[in-house]
């Protein structure tokens, strides 16, 4: 499978010295040849485009992504020797730690590469500190300043388009998988359960359906099927992972027009 080399047109000049990481690789900095090639810049490996989405918004602008967003369930995926060589390659190295083959991606980084775990949320509070967090290790402050802002204003605009769209005017009581209930908050809903990543339990579906949910947010990357069979709930897929553009505003924008879509059937 090709991987999916993404580079951002370039917002700012990055000059300051890459900072090094505390708890993460070895603590020795990028080498010289490194710099030089990437031209000031940092190389970015990320396992996912979820990651890669993170780092984007973060401000790098040389970014490898191993796993494509095709790729139904990531955790599934089995490095090869090439992506290896890739990470071996990078100034950072973005990873999650739920990831099964994090192990091998950490042994290739090697001494260059420096390792970052990054908390994939797409909630708004979560996603913008590991932005924020990101953008201090690249030196890329002010880019990530304006894609927050961006965000906020985003984000903020579709909360209030949403709420507009609440049936009869009330909040929709939500059941959520346990990665998507971001959406769930987008939306302003009321989430009374959640689910997951395991299979639902029969004690679990019938403590869920007698919540009596209009909405069940599924999991397009980690689905286990149709949640709550016979409930009269509308059960929506969330996506999580951005696409080959790594645009996290495109996720919260497509979440929006599933819920506000469901909202509006039900």
């Amino acid at each position: 499978m090709a991987r999916t080399r993404v580079r951002i047109p370039a917002l700012l000049a990055l000059t300051v010295p890459l900072p090094l990481l505390t708890g993460c690789g070895d603590g020795g900095g990028p080498s010289a040849d490194a710099g030089h090639a990437h031209q000031g810049k940092p190389a970015v490996v990320v396992t996912t485009t979820w990651e890669g989405g993170i780092a984007r918004a973060a401000g790098a602008e040389d970014i490898e992504v191993i796993v494509e967003q095709s790729v139904r369930h990531a955790p599934d995926y089995d490095p090869k020797p090439s992506d290896l060589v890739t990470v071996a390659e990078a100034d950072f190295v973005l990873y999650a730690p739920f990831e099964p083959y994090a192990a091998e991606i950490k042994e290739a980084a090697g001494s260059k590469a420096k390792l970052v775990e990054v908390n994939l949320d797409n909630d708004p509070e979560k996603l913008s500190a590991e932005v924020a967090r990101l953008a201090g290790l690249f030196g890329t402050e002010p880019a990530a300043e304006r894609w927050k802002k961006d965000f906020d204003a985003e984000y903020a605009r579709l909360n209030k388009d949403l709420r507009a769209a609440w049936p009869g005017g009330r909040s929709p009581v939500v059941v959520s998988q346990v990665f998507t209930a971001w959406a769930a908050k987008l939306a302003g809903a009321t989430t009374t359960g959640t689910f997951g990543p395991e299979a639902v339990t029969p004690a679990q579906l019938a403590e869920l359906s007698a919540k009596k949910p209009a909405l069940v947010l599924d999991n397009a990357h980690m689905s286990t099927g149709t949640v709550l069979p016979d409930s009269g709930a509308e059960q929506i897929t969330i996506v999580n992972y951005p696409g080959d553009d790594l645009d996290l505003i495109s996720v919260h924008r497509d979440a929006a027009a599933e819920l506000k879509k469901a909202m509006k059937d039900s």
